[in-house]
């Protein structure tokens, strides 16, 4: 029962220290990383009483990212990258040498846990350090530098997870030494972890970084081992011992870890296409232009952390000043929203047409008369026009979705007929100036004013058989 009651104590004093805790872990790792004014709100509050600024250097929005944008943003990643090096080598020692002085073969195990993150952690600021390296011999980079020296440490990681399994596995159960020196040091590791992992989620935020967000949650689910290492430890002083069990649990750990960082090593030195998710999202950045018809080819690969992409795009404009600004647009889009873009390639060519699609607003479905009214037309009438002899040779009328919006409703209609491949749009009011008039610019569509009623008049002025 005595030793029941000092656990449940020791579970005691470490809730009622949690908070405290957080608060100066969380303060510490942003005062050394050099962020004194990015303490999350929330820490700013249980410090001082009052709610501080949550972030001195939060980012505005812009259209396109700067240079100085991604600059900053590069200077934060590497700091953040080369502190969660120094965590992960600092727990590494810590947990070996404490598994050495207890006995833990858990600790032990968890300390070549840490020894993938330490790899893991070591691959992404090599990255950043690498991304400024090009030279004749090399002008991609040396970005694969990164994958080779990974494979080669995930062979030795999971070799020492062979090895502890097989330790375990040999020997009978221990009784374990040092226990209360050895269960304030994983209390102190538990409780670091949960402070880097909360700042690097901040950080993350900040920069919009979803690789440091994502070493973020790994290190927070990093914590349930340390548990795990715990709950071994504290097992001793109850008559029987976990220690052996909680071994067995981490060298899965580490053999999964271990096999994520080989097999996404050897994926980049082979030359593995991007995933899916991000060639989808890529595709949909890109379809999004207004000046865009398709996407002919996409292509994408990993070097090191880096992507680089290559598509085949074909535009509206035939216009080359136009096209180069439709293309850094385009780059600008990509490279604001995908992380870790290297190289991008645009290749354009203009689209070559058959027929034309001119659009008119109808006072009705009937297709006769137009309407004075833009923005308000209930209905708008779509006549495809062959180039060769300037034929009608289809027609189809479409509703107006936007007749019960209140306000903006030129603007979402001008939209809503670019989806359609609009070529010319005919109205009786001028867009001078105005909402749609930049919408149908940005998107190359001929705009063209007339005085007459009908829709067969209006054609038949500008050349075209019905």
């Amino acid at each position: 029962m005595c030793n029941v009651t000092r656990v449940w104590v020791l579970a005691e004093a470490w809730a009622a220290a949690a908070e405290a805790w957080e608060v100066a872990v969380a303060e510490a790792w942003a005062a050394v990383a050099g962020f004194p004014d990015t303490i999350p709100g929330q820490y700013a509050e249980k410090k001082s009483g009052a709610l501080l600024p949550e972030n001195r250097y939060a980012r505005e929005y812009f259209p396109f990212s700067t240079d100085e944008n991604r600059k900053e943003k590069m200077e934060k990643g590497e700091k953040v990258a080369a502190l969660a090096i120094g965590l992960h080598l600092m727990l590494f020692g810590i947990k070996y040498v404490f598994s050495m002085l207890s006995g833990s073969i858990a600790l032990k195990a968890e300390a070549f846990h840490s020894l993938s993150d330490l790899v893991a952690s070591s691959t992404v600021f090599g990255g950043l350090l690498i991304a400024r390296r090009k030279t004749k011999s090399f002008p991609y980079g040396l970005y694969k530098v990164e994958n080779l020296v990974s494979v080669l440490l995930a062979v030795a990681i999971l070799y020492a997870g062979y090895e502890i399994a097989v330790e375990t596995m040999r020997h009978d159960t221990v009784e374990l030494k040092n226990v209360w020196l050895t269960i304030a040091s994983v209390l102190f590791v538990i409780g670091v972890t949960w402070g880097y992992s909360r700042y690097a989620v901040r950080i993350g935020r900040e920069i919009h970084s979803p690789s440091l967000l994502a070493d973020a949650q790994h290190v927070s689910v990093d914590m349930f081992a340390s548990i795990a290492v715990l709950a071994g430890l504290l097992s001793s002083f109850v008559g029987f011992s976990l220690d052996r069990v909680a071994a067995f649990l981490i060298v899965g750990i580490v053999v999964w870890c271990g096999g994520k960082i080989l097999i996404d090593g050897i994926r980049v030195l082979l030359d593995a296409s991007l995933d899916y998710q991000t060639l989808s999202f890529a595709e949909k950045l890109i379809l999004s232009d207004p000046q865009v018809v398709e996407i002919q080819n996409l292509m994408g690969r990993n070097s090191g952390r880096y992507k680089f992409i290559e598509a085949d795009i074909v535009l509206k404009t035939h216009d080359l000043s136009k096209a180069d600004f439709v293309t850094k647009r385009i780059e600008a889009k990509i490279r604001e929203q995908v992380e870790n873009v290297d190289r991008l390639l645009l290749h354009c060519k203009p689209l070559q047409k058959e027929n034309l699609v001119y659009a008119l607003p109808l006072t009705d479905d009937q297709g006769q008369c137009i309407s004075s009214h833009f923005g308000e037309a209930p209905y708008f009438g779509l006549f495809i026009v062959r180039i060769a002899d300037s034929k009608v040779t289809g027609q189809h009328t479409l509703s107006n979705p936007f007749t019960q919006v209140a306000q903006g409703k030129g603007i979402l209609v001008a939209e809503f007929l670019n989806k359609q491949q609009v070529d010319v749009m005919i109205t009786k009011e001028s867009f001078e100036g105005k909402g749609p008039f930049y919408v149908f610019s940005d998107a190359g569509t001929e705009l063209v004013v007339t005085e007459v009623d009908t829709t067969a008049k209006a054609l038949v002025q500008l050349g075209i058989a019905m």
